[in-house]
Order: C-alpha cells, then sequence, then structure tokens
C-alpha cells in the first residue's frame, strides 16, 4: 500500500491515531464498562482503523479489538433496540440462526430515536435522529467486514458481507411505474419493509455497485455467488454518470475512493469487470468537476466551529486515495491510464490542510467537533492511516 504524503511523519501518525481509537474503544463501551453506544457508519471506519493498527504493528490487542467491535455491532445494530415492542434479531430469524446469519435483515444506523411508525407525519429535521436502515452506511459495514475476512483470515466474515449485500439491494431496491426503471430508496424502516425517505442517494447505487464487486472477490458459495452476481449487475443498471457530480464534501470524497477500488478491482480478475470498467471514465470525470467546485469553496476557511469535521475528513480520506491513484498511475495497463487522472494531483494539497486543521487541539475543543465526537475521532484517524479503508 501507498504512503502519502502527510503533515506529520508516519510514527507520529500511527501514534496519534492510536490515542484517538483507544478514547473511541473506552467512550462507546468496546474496551471499558461503559454502556455500548455502536453506530454503524462510526463503527465501519472504526473496523478499518484496528486493521491498519494490526497490519503494521503485528499487536494482536488490534485483531481482538476488531473481532469485538464486529460481535457487538452485529449483536447491537443487528437486533431490535431496548425501547421496541419487538424484540431479537431484526431479521426475523430465530436465536441461533439469527446468530449465524447476523447480517440477513441488515443492520440498524443507530440513531438516538426510534424510528417514524407507520402513520407518524414525515418531519425532514426529525427523521436525521430517528432510527431505520441506510443503504450507504450498509455499503460502508459492507466493505470493513470483507476487508476483515481478508486480514483476519474468516471465511465467516467475507459470508456476512455477502449476506449484507445481497439482502440491502433486495430491501432498498424497487421498480418505478410505468417505467419499469429500477431506483433505490434511501432509508428503510429497521425491519426492511416499509421506506421512510423514499428518494434516492446520488452515490448510492455507484457505492453498492463498487463495493460489491469488491466483496465479489472474497469468494462466495454457488448459491449466494450467483445472487451477488445478480445483485451487482441490478445495481449497475441504476449507475447514471449524469448525477455523480457533487458540492459535498464527503460525496467527493466517497466518489474519489470509488475511482481508487474500482482501479484496484481492475487491475485483478474481479467478477463483472465488463460493467465496471466503462464506469472509470466517467467516474474520474465526475470526481474532478466536484473537485474544482470545492476549491472555490470558501468553506474551508471557516472558523473550525462552523464547519462539520467528519465530511471534511471524508474528503481528505478520498485525496488520499487519489494521492495513491496518482502515484500508481504510470503502472497500470494503458486502458486505465485516464487523461483525467493527472489532474487530480493538484488538488492533493487539500488533504493536508483538512488534516491539519483538525489535529489542531483547538479545533477539536469546539461545540460543532464535541457534538460529533465519536464520528470525528474515527474519520480523522482514517485520515491519518487510511492503508486498509483503501484497500479493496
Amino acid at each position: 500500500m501507498y504512503r502519502s504524503a502527510r503533515i506529520v511523519d508516519d510514527l507520529s501518525a500511527e501514534h496519534a491515531a492510536r490515542e484517538i481509537m483507544e478514547g473511541f474503544a473506552r467512550r462507546t463501551g468496546l474496551s471499558a464498562t461503559e454502556p455500548q453506544r455502536r453506530y454503524l457508519w462510526t463503527d465501519a471506519f472504526a473496523l478499518c482503523n484496528w486493521l491498519t493498527l494490526l497490519r503494521r504493528s503485528r499487536d494482536r490487542g488490534f485483531a481482538e479489538l476488531a473481532r469485538l467491535l464486529i460481535d457487538r455491532v452485529h449483536h447491537v445494530l443487528g437486533r431490535h433496540r431496548a425501547d421496541d415492542t419487538r424484540s431479537a434479531w431484526i431479521s426475523g430469524l430465530g436465536e441461533a440462526e439469527g446468530g449465524r446469519h447476523p447480517t440477513a435483515g441488515g443492520l440498524r444506523i443507530g440513531k438516538p430515536l426510534t424510528e417514524r411508525g407507520p402513520r407518524e407525519p414525515f418531519d425532514s429535521r426529525l427523521e436525521w435522529e430517528r432510527d431505520g436502515q441506510y443503504y450507504h452506511y450498509l455499503v460502508r459495514w459492507m466493505h470493513a467486514l470483507s476487508r476483515a475476512g481478508s486480514v483476519l483470515g474468516d471465511a465467516d466474515l467475507q459470508r456476512w458481507a455477502v449476506e449484507l449485500a445481497v439482502a440491502a439491494e433486495r430491501a432498498f431496491t424497487y421498480t418505478t411505474r410505468p417505467s419499469g426503471a429500477t431506483r433505490m430508496h434511501w432509508k428503510m424502516s429497521i425491519d426492511l419493509s416499509r421506506p421512510l425517505v423514499a428518494s434516492q442517494g446520488a452515490h448510492d447505487p455507484l457505492d453498492g455497485f463498487v463495493t460489491a464487486c469488491a466483496v465479489a472477490t472474497g469468494g462466495a458459495d454457488a448459491a449466494s455467488g450467483a445472487d451477488l452476481r445478480r445483485c451487482i449487475r441490478e445495481l449497475a443498471s441504476m449507475c447514471w454518470p449524469e448525477d455523480w457530480v457533487t458540492a459535498d464534501a464527503l460525496g467527493a470524497g466517497g466518489l474519489l475512493c470509488d475511482v481508487w477500488w474500482s482501479v484496484q478491482l481492475l487491475t485483478r480478475e474481479a467478477p463483472e469487470r465488463e460493467l465496471l470498467e466503462p464506469m472509470l471514465g466517467p467516474m474520474v470525470a465526475a470526481a474532478l468537476t466536484s473537485l474544482e467546485a470545492l476549491s472555490r469553496s470558501s468553506d474551508f476557511a471557516l472558523p473550525p466551529a462552523q464547519r462539520l469535521a467528519f465530511r471534511e475528513l471524508g474528503l481528505a480520506i478520498g485525496l488520499q486515495a487519489a494521492a495513491a491513484l496518482v502515484a500508481a498511475s504510470p503502472g497500470l495497463p494503458a486502458r486505465l491510464r485516464l487523461s483525467g487522472i493527472d489532474e487530480l494531483e493538484r488538488h492533493l494539497p487539500l488533504a493536508e490542510r483538512i488534516t491539519a486543521t483538525w489535529l489542531e487541539p483547538a479545533s477539536r475543543s469546539t461545540p460543532s467537533w464535541l457534538a460529533h465526537q465519536d464520528i470525528n475521532d474515527v474519520m480523522l484517524a482514517t485520515a491519518l492511516l487510511p492503508d486498509e479503508y483503501l484497500r479493496a
């Protein structure tokens, strides 16, 4: 894996990431007696961070933390909430079977409020605090599980990633009438029985498609492999390049990660590569357009108290993916050396600016940081040590 330019040296980055992750583990009940505070997006990045620290240090304590986090996520977010009238696995499976297939019914977000009831009116502000399932969060956990299966040599983890990919795609997609086009809901109920937010996230099909292709490289049995290939083809049919340009920092970072993951997959014998390769050029073009818009934004000059760190850190992580792509480009097969890749290079210093801002203790004492401390901390650690997160 590449070593990108940083504002701190590699050992300092590793030391800072360790400290950040130790604090996260204590606060969220992973390594202490504190109550469990599980949140799927945050935990997906945390899992990749433990895997990176394991690879770098060979300290088996990080393997134990990774396995413990997986178990806690599945037994908290794979089950109904304590304040719900329902109990047990959200998949509806029995206790033993649910334990063998903890991702078969998806995983809750982990929001503080219970989901909106079928007869409750929609409130766009309140919906952000309500539980349910987000497809883009499930995709991040698929990726983290698949990486954990590879690093820890555990076939069960890979199988659970496959089962989650198939279950999520089936539950979130629907066919429109009268066009017959396939679309994807943005948010579903905890039991996946009804949509809570019907609109489609611009990058959800693309993120799902690229991640499902990566999961498929880890292997699957004949039955689940066939289901996964169907899932990949269905997601590919929903990918429309004209929707990929974004002025959102987190979205642009995710798009850059999709580009780098795709390049890695296309240099291997990845399944469904004939569907993936034609999307690479449009992905790079959309990423460049998005970066141009962000480079003109004044948001990065605002005081830290007026900024959302985790969205910026998502961009910093994506720019590290871009740095890896630029470094690898001369050695890529000719068909993958796209002209737009070289143009990414002039945007790379923004990653260092973002990371430098959020490494400052003063920046991490603002109300805006502390209000989202878990997700901010974990994504800062990923920005410092993105190794395992950026592997496909």
